[in-house]
């Protein structure tokens, strides 16, 4: 009876292990997909959050935990071509989305966000998307242009007309 008991408890612990190995090889791929795609280098990583280099944006980082998380930031308050670019190349690596939409999300976002000097939130396909433009006060306070991407859960069930 003894014996039986400290084999259940290996067990539970055996299985208790594995889930953060799973998650950390699933950001793993995630992190690895995003760096294809964008052309970024790893940074670093601590736990579900990795940081990269990428040449047309000051940071850009993802966070695993669900729902994953991309957050692209600029120091320029209005940021080069390649800054929006990168942006759709992050959604496709994120989400699966249209690059060339989400390129054009971005651009939209953040010229809404200038007009009215307030964060713009939108989404197309598979990505949802906020961008703000301006002083911070947050921990990317030095950053004027934050777009933050994430994956959409789940598609909306209402239909369009027609």
């Amino acid at each position: 009876m003894l014996r039986l008991s400290a084999l259940t408890v290996l067990v539970g612990v055996f299985s208790l292990g594995s889930a953060p190995a799973r998650a950390a090889d699933a950001c793993d791929t995630l992190a690895a997909t995003v760096i294809r795609a964008t052309g970024a280098s790893l940074a670093g990583r601590t736990g579900p959050v990795a940081v990269f280099r990428a040449q047309d944006a000051e940071r850009m980082s993802l966070d695993c935990r669900a729902p994953a998380r991309l957050t692209v930031a600029s120091l320029d308050r209005e940021p080069s071509p390649g800054y929006f670019m990168l942006i759709g190349r992050a959604a496709r690596a994120l989400a699966g989305a249209d690059a060339a939409s989400a390129e054009v999300l971005a651009l939209n976002l953040h010229q809404a966000s200038l007009l009215a000097q307030a964060p713009r939130r939108g989404g197309i396909g598979p990505i949802l998307m906020l961008c703000e433009t301006g002083p911070r006060t947050d921990g990317l306070r030095d950053d004027l242009t934050v777009c933050r991407l994430a994956h959409r859960p789940g598609l909306s069930r209402i239909r369009r007309a027609g």
